[in-house]
């Protein structure tokens, strides 16, 4: 592998869970306490679609060539609640959309995740950043939360753009100070991260946990692993034993 001085991870299911298991609870509760005549599964169900259009048109670029302005994702899923909302005939847009930002940074770690970042820290040979797809309210939180400490930190509310648009690759690696040449870039999605990060010139590490198979549309990652242990074998930081950690409340 070329000479890697900058390790940066994706949060949401790399380092933290976010599956759409997690969803449907949050949303009981909206319900209970807005006094919605729905259960959190059936809301779900309504308002996941209104989300997926606007993660599927954030970065396509109209008949103008630029893409749609940035709207971070409280403002974006006050929209959805919104449209939902109207057609049920009551609801709170704005108390539901801050709930869901709330979640996120509340999320729990995958059980090896300190252990990895540990290490790697540890070995003194990488400068280690996270760089996710998420509102500020949401990460900060969650990395406060757990006690996780990274030399640079970007969101995509603070680079106005989301992955796998450069401006966000390109922000991160500034942060680090380092080229993109000399960044690993460790994500879940072949699309967001792999794609993105490899457009800029950084390497790639697809963590595919449930062994997807490789779209030919996008990007290959230059390594592919099952779970974060897989990072460390690809780096070659290497010793025993396992660092034991208790995330904090």
């Amino acid at each position: 592998m070329p000479d890697i001085k900058a390790v940066i991870f994706d949060m949401y299911e790399t380092l933290a869970h976010n599956n759409t298991s997690l969803w449907p609870p949050a949303f009981e509760q909206i319900c209970k306490d807005q006094g919605l005549p729905l259960t959190g599964q059936q809301l779900w169900d309504i308002w996941k679609p209104v989300e997926l259009d606007f993660r599927k048109g954030r970065n396509q670029a109209g008949n103008s060539g630029d893409i749609p302005p940035f709207k971070t994702y409280e403002h974006a899923w006050r929209d959805c609640f919104t449209h939902v909302f109207r057609q049920i005939g009551k609801g709170d847009a704005a108390d539901a959309a801050r709930r869901c930002v709330i979640a996120l940074g509340q999320r729990e770690l995958f059980p090896d995740t300190l252990n990895i970042i540990a290490r790697l820290r540890s070995a003194n040979l990488f400068r280690l950043g996270v760089l996710s797809n998420a509102d500020n309210d949401s990460l900060w939180p969650l990395l406060r939360r757990h006690g996780l400490e990274f030399d640079g930190v970007v969101t995509s509310e603070a680079a106005r753009a989301y992955k796998p648009h450069p401006r966000p690759f390109q922000l991160i690696a500034k942060a680090m100070g380092v080229s993109a040449e000399a960044c690993l870039f460790v994500g879940d999605q072949q699309y967001d991260d792999v794609q993105g990060a490899h457009a800029v010139g950084m390497q790639t590490l697809w963590v595919n946990r449930g062994g997807a198979p490789i779209d030919p549309h996008w990007a290959a990652p230059d390594h592919q692993v099952k779970d974060l242990a897989g990072v460390l074998d690809i780096l070659g930081v290497h010793g025993s034993g396992l660092i034991e950690f208790s995330s904090q409340e």
